[in-house]
Protein backbone atom coordinates (compact mmCIF):
# COMPACT_ATOMS: atom_id res chain seq x y z
CA UNK A 1 0.00 0.00 0.00
CA UNK A 2 2.83 2.22 0.69
CA UNK A 3 4.45 1.91 -2.60
CA UNK A 4 1.15 2.44 -4.43
CA UNK A 5 0.38 5.19 -2.34
CA UNK A 6 3.87 6.89 -3.49
CA UNK A 7 3.21 5.88 -7.39
CA UNK A 8 -0.43 7.33 -7.25
CA UNK A 9 0.22 10.26 -5.04
CA UNK A 10 -2.88 8.89 -3.10
CA UNK A 11 -2.20 10.28 0.76
CA UNK A 12 -5.47 8.07 1.26
CA UNK A 13 -3.74 4.62 0.52
CA UNK A 14 -0.37 6.09 2.51
CA UNK A 15 -2.97 6.02 5.60
CA UNK A 16 -3.91 3.16 5.08
CA UNK A 17 -0.75 1.12 4.85
CA UNK A 18 0.01 3.22 8.20
CA UNK A 19 -3.01 1.89 9.81
CA UNK A 20 -1.50 -2.18 8.47
CA UNK A 21 1.76 -1.53 9.73
CA UNK A 22 0.31 0.16 13.56
CA UNK A 23 -2.04 -3.68 13.07
CA UNK A 24 1.18 -5.36 12.69
CA UNK A 25 2.90 -4.15 15.01
CA UNK A 26 0.04 -6.17 17.83
CA UNK A 27 1.44 -9.23 16.99
CA UNK A 28 5.00 -8.50 15.72
CA UNK A 29 6.04 -6.88 19.05
CA UNK A 30 9.38 -6.09 20.32
CA UNK A 31 9.38 -8.97 22.89
CA UNK A 32 8.48 -11.45 20.24
CA UNK A 33 10.27 -10.89 17.13
CA UNK A 34 12.19 -7.74 17.93
CA UNK A 35 14.11 -7.97 14.06
CA UNK A 36 10.56 -7.84 12.51
CA UNK A 37 9.45 -5.00 14.94
CA UNK A 38 11.86 -2.99 13.72
CA UNK A 39 11.15 -3.96 9.89
CA UNK A 40 7.74 -3.02 10.76
CA UNK A 41 9.21 0.66 12.49
CA UNK A 42 10.82 1.37 9.57
CA UNK A 43 8.49 0.82 7.26
CA UNK A 44 6.17 2.77 9.34
CA UNK A 45 8.84 5.59 9.50
CA UNK A 46 8.85 5.65 6.18
CA UNK A 47 5.11 6.19 5.38
CA UNK A 48 5.33 8.99 7.97
CA UNK A 49 8.24 10.87 6.58
CA UNK A 50 6.04 10.74 2.97
CA UNK A 51 2.82 11.67 4.83
CA UNK A 52 4.56 14.44 6.32
CA UNK A 53 5.90 16.02 3.12
CA UNK A 54 1.94 16.23 2.14
CA UNK A 55 1.39 18.02 5.02
CA UNK A 56 1.90 21.41 6.35
CA UNK A 57 2.32 20.41 9.83
CA UNK A 58 5.11 18.28 11.31
CA UNK A 59 3.34 15.92 13.57
CA UNK A 60 3.35 13.00 10.91
CA UNK A 61 7.74 14.19 10.11
CA UNK A 62 8.33 14.03 14.67
CA UNK A 63 6.57 10.53 14.53
CA UNK A 64 8.83 9.29 11.46
CA UNK A 65 11.80 10.22 13.25
CA UNK A 66 9.96 8.07 16.41
CA UNK A 67 9.61 5.54 14.54
CA UNK A 68 13.38 5.42 13.08
CA UNK A 69 15.15 5.45 16.33
CA UNK A 70 12.97 2.55 17.68
CA UNK A 71 14.03 0.28 14.93
CA UNK A 72 17.30 1.59 15.69
CA UNK A 73 17.37 0.06 18.82
CA UNK A 74 17.00 -3.54 17.38
CA UNK A 75 18.32 -3.15 14.42
CA UNK A 76 22.23 -2.16 15.36
CA UNK A 77 25.15 -1.43 14.02
CA UNK A 78 26.14 -4.99 15.02
CA UNK A 79 23.40 -7.32 14.43
CA UNK A 80 22.43 -6.04 11.25
CA UNK A 81 24.77 -3.75 9.83
CA UNK A 82 22.83 -2.95 6.51
CA UNK A 83 19.53 -2.70 8.48
CA UNK A 84 20.90 -0.47 10.94
CA UNK A 85 22.31 1.79 7.62
CA UNK A 86 18.88 1.81 6.09
CA UNK A 87 16.97 3.06 9.15
CA UNK A 88 19.85 5.27 9.93
CA UNK A 89 20.01 6.74 6.49
CA UNK A 90 16.13 6.99 6.69
CA UNK A 91 16.21 8.67 9.82
CA UNK A 92 18.51 11.27 8.31
CA UNK A 93 15.72 12.16 5.51
CA UNK A 94 13.03 12.51 8.02
CA UNK A 95 15.42 14.85 10.19
CA UNK A 96 16.33 16.71 6.90
CA UNK A 97 12.43 17.51 6.52
CA UNK A 98 11.76 18.38 9.56
CA UNK A 99 14.83 20.66 9.68
CA UNK A 100 14.12 22.58 6.84
CA UNK A 101 10.24 23.16 8.37
CA UNK A 102 11.64 24.30 11.39
CA UNK A 103 14.44 26.44 9.83
CA UNK A 104 16.20 23.97 12.98
CA UNK A 105 20.22 23.99 12.33
CA UNK A 106 20.67 21.10 14.82
CA UNK A 107 18.16 19.10 13.19
CA UNK A 108 19.95 19.71 9.68
CA UNK A 109 23.04 18.89 11.36
CA UNK A 110 22.15 15.65 12.79
CA UNK A 111 20.71 14.58 9.79
CA UNK A 112 24.26 14.84 8.32
CA UNK A 113 25.62 13.35 10.62
CA UNK A 114 22.96 10.41 10.44
CA UNK A 115 24.08 10.29 6.92
CA UNK A 116 27.53 10.51 7.35
CA UNK A 117 27.32 6.91 9.64
CA UNK A 118 25.02 5.32 6.72
CA UNK A 119 27.75 6.06 4.49
CA UNK A 120 30.10 4.24 6.62
CA UNK A 121 28.49 0.89 6.24
CA UNK A 122 26.67 1.44 2.88
CA UNK A 123 29.84 2.40 1.06
CA UNK A 124 30.46 2.79 -3.18
CA UNK A 125 31.79 -0.42 -3.25
CA UNK A 126 29.27 -2.40 -1.22
CA UNK A 127 25.86 -0.99 -2.20
CA UNK A 128 26.03 1.59 -5.03
CA UNK A 129 22.89 2.56 -5.56
CA UNK A 130 21.74 3.26 -1.52
CA UNK A 131 25.34 5.01 -1.50
CA UNK A 132 23.98 7.42 -4.40
CA UNK A 133 20.98 7.93 -3.13
CA UNK A 134 22.39 8.81 0.21
CA UNK A 135 25.37 10.88 -1.21
CA UNK A 136 22.62 13.25 -2.81
CA UNK A 137 20.10 13.39 0.22
CA UNK A 138 23.69 15.04 2.21
CA UNK A 139 24.45 17.09 -0.53
CA UNK A 140 20.60 18.17 -0.68
CA UNK A 141 21.07 18.90 2.69
CA UNK A 142 24.59 20.74 2.83
CA UNK A 143 23.24 22.93 -0.11
CA UNK A 144 20.13 23.92 1.80
CA UNK A 145 22.55 24.94 5.13
CA UNK A 146 24.77 26.91 2.58
CA UNK A 147 22.72 28.70 0.80
CA UNK A 148 20.41 29.62 4.09
CA UNK A 149 23.89 31.11 6.11
CA UNK A 150 25.62 32.34 2.93
CA UNK A 151 27.78 29.50 3.18
CA UNK A 152 30.30 29.50 -0.07
CA UNK A 153 31.99 26.35 1.27
CA UNK A 154 29.39 24.06 2.22
CA UNK A 155 27.92 24.69 -1.19
CA UNK A 156 31.48 23.85 -2.73
CA UNK A 157 31.09 20.34 -0.76
CA UNK A 158 27.57 19.79 -1.95
CA UNK A 159 29.02 20.37 -5.40
CA UNK A 160 32.08 17.84 -4.68
CA UNK A 161 29.23 15.57 -3.57
CA UNK A 162 27.05 15.58 -6.73
CA UNK A 163 29.89 15.28 -9.15
CA UNK A 164 30.92 11.86 -7.15
CA UNK A 165 27.81 10.92 -7.35
CA UNK A 166 27.95 11.24 -10.82
CA UNK A 167 30.77 8.81 -11.64
CA UNK A 168 28.11 6.04 -10.36
CA UNK A 169 24.57 7.51 -11.06
CA UNK A 170 25.34 7.49 -14.84
CA UNK A 171 23.03 8.57 -17.81
CA UNK A 172 23.34 5.00 -19.34
CA UNK A 173 22.83 2.94 -16.49
CA UNK A 174 20.00 5.65 -14.18
CA UNK A 175 19.05 7.90 -16.74
CA UNK A 176 16.19 10.00 -14.32
CA UNK A 177 18.27 9.82 -11.41
CA UNK A 178 21.00 11.25 -13.00
CA UNK A 179 19.06 13.65 -14.98
CA UNK A 180 17.91 15.17 -11.39
CA UNK A 181 21.57 14.77 -9.96
CA UNK A 182 22.19 17.18 -12.84
CA UNK A 183 19.61 18.95 -11.56
CA UNK A 184 20.35 19.43 -8.16
CA UNK A 185 24.21 20.38 -9.06
CA UNK A 186 22.98 22.81 -11.21
CA UNK A 187 20.47 24.77 -8.25
CA UNK A 188 24.01 24.54 -6.15
CA UNK A 189 26.29 25.99 -8.60
CA UNK A 190 23.70 28.76 -9.18
CA UNK A 191 23.72 29.62 -5.56
CA UNK A 192 27.42 29.36 -5.13
CA UNK A 193 28.17 31.66 -8.24
CA UNK A 194 25.10 33.99 -7.00
CA UNK A 195 27.94 34.55 -3.91
CA UNK A 196 31.12 34.44 -5.06
CA UNK A 197 30.23 36.52 -8.00
CA UNK A 198 32.01 33.79 -10.23
CA UNK A 199 30.32 33.98 -13.81
CA UNK A 200 32.28 30.67 -14.76
CA UNK A 201 30.30 29.12 -12.19
CA UNK A 202 27.33 30.03 -12.86
CA UNK A 203 28.14 28.81 -16.77
CA UNK A 204 28.76 25.39 -15.35
CA UNK A 205 25.35 25.51 -13.50
CA UNK A 206 23.82 26.05 -17.02
CA UNK A 207 25.30 23.35 -18.50
CA UNK A 208 23.94 20.65 -15.56
CA UNK A 209 20.60 22.15 -16.07
CA UNK A 210 20.84 21.46 -20.02
CA UNK A 211 22.51 18.00 -19.14
CA UNK A 212 19.34 17.45 -16.85
CA UNK A 213 16.52 18.36 -19.76
CA UNK A 214 18.36 15.82 -22.08
CA UNK A 215 15.98 13.00 -20.07
CA UNK A 216 13.58 15.32 -18.20
CA UNK A 217 12.11 16.14 -21.07
CA UNK A 218 8.79 17.71 -21.53
CA UNK A 219 7.19 14.64 -22.88
CA UNK A 220 8.23 12.49 -20.27
CA UNK A 221 8.28 14.60 -17.37
CA UNK A 222 6.61 18.64 -18.13
CA UNK A 223 6.52 19.99 -14.59
CA UNK A 224 9.99 18.32 -14.00
CA UNK A 225 11.09 20.17 -17.00
CA UNK A 226 9.84 23.80 -16.79
CA UNK A 227 11.25 23.55 -13.07
CA UNK A 228 14.62 23.09 -15.00
CA UNK A 229 13.62 25.96 -17.47
CA UNK A 230 12.62 28.18 -14.53
CA UNK A 231 16.06 27.55 -12.83
CA UNK A 232 18.13 28.45 -16.51
CA UNK A 233 15.83 31.44 -16.84
CA UNK A 234 17.05 32.63 -13.40
CA UNK A 235 20.96 31.47 -14.32
CA UNK A 236 20.58 33.73 -17.52
CA UNK A 237 19.12 36.72 -15.86
CA UNK A 238 21.60 36.57 -13.27
CA UNK A 239 24.38 36.61 -15.83
CA UNK A 240 22.27 38.94 -18.26
CA UNK A 241 22.64 41.74 -15.42
CA UNK A 242 26.11 41.68 -15.20
CA UNK A 243 26.28 41.42 -18.86
CA UNK A 244 26.25 45.48 -20.57
CA UNK A 245 24.13 43.62 -23.85
CA UNK A 246 20.83 42.25 -23.83
CA UNK A 247 21.33 38.70 -25.09
CA UNK A 248 21.43 36.49 -21.77
CA UNK A 249 18.11 38.75 -20.51
CA UNK A 250 16.15 38.16 -23.42
CA UNK A 251 17.48 34.55 -23.51
CA UNK A 252 16.14 34.42 -19.99
CA UNK A 253 12.45 35.89 -20.83
CA UNK A 254 12.26 33.48 -23.52
CA UNK A 255 12.87 30.24 -21.17
CA UNK A 256 11.06 31.49 -18.75
CA UNK A 257 7.80 31.80 -21.26
CA UNK A 258 8.87 28.21 -22.44
CA UNK A 259 8.50 27.18 -18.51
CA UNK A 260 4.59 29.13 -18.31
CA UNK A 261 4.13 26.68 -21.03
CA UNK A 262 3.80 24.04 -18.48
CA UNK A 263 3.60 25.97 -15.09
CA UNK A 264 -0.02 26.96 -15.39
CA UNK A 265 -1.90 28.56 -12.68
CA UNK A 266 -4.56 26.06 -12.99
CA UNK A 267 -1.37 23.00 -12.02
CA UNK A 268 1.19 24.65 -10.04
CA UNK A 269 -0.05 27.88 -9.26
CA UNK A 270 2.52 28.56 -6.19
CA UNK A 271 5.21 27.73 -9.29
CA UNK A 272 3.48 29.67 -11.81
CA UNK A 273 3.61 32.63 -9.62
CA UNK A 274 6.86 32.58 -8.74
CA UNK A 275 8.18 31.88 -12.86
CA UNK A 276 5.87 35.12 -13.58
CA UNK A 277 7.81 37.05 -10.70
CA UNK A 278 11.04 36.03 -12.25
CA UNK A 279 10.04 37.13 -15.25
CA UNK A 280 8.50 40.51 -14.74
CA UNK A 281 11.98 41.74 -12.79
CA UNK A 282 13.72 40.36 -15.88
CA UNK A 283 11.52 42.26 -18.30
CA UNK A 284 12.10 45.29 -15.81
CA UNK A 285 15.68 45.03 -16.14
CA UNK A 286 15.49 44.38 -20.03
CA UNK A 287 13.35 47.77 -20.92
CA UNK A 288 15.72 49.59 -18.42
CA UNK A 289 18.97 48.88 -20.80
Amino acid sequence: LDTLGLRQSDTELLKQALQAYNAALEEHTRDSAPLQWAMVQNNRGIVLSNLGARERGKEQLEDAVLAFRAALEEWTLDRVPLDWALATGNLGNALGALGKRDNDTALLEEAIQAYRAALEVHTRDRVPSNWADIQNNLGNVLTFLGERNDDAAMLEKAVLIYREILEERTRERAPLDWAQTQNNLGTTLSGLGARTGDAAVLEDSIVAYRAALKELTRERAPLDWAMVQSNIGNVLSALGERDSGTARLEEAVATYRASLEERTRERVPLSWARTQHSLGITLRTLGER
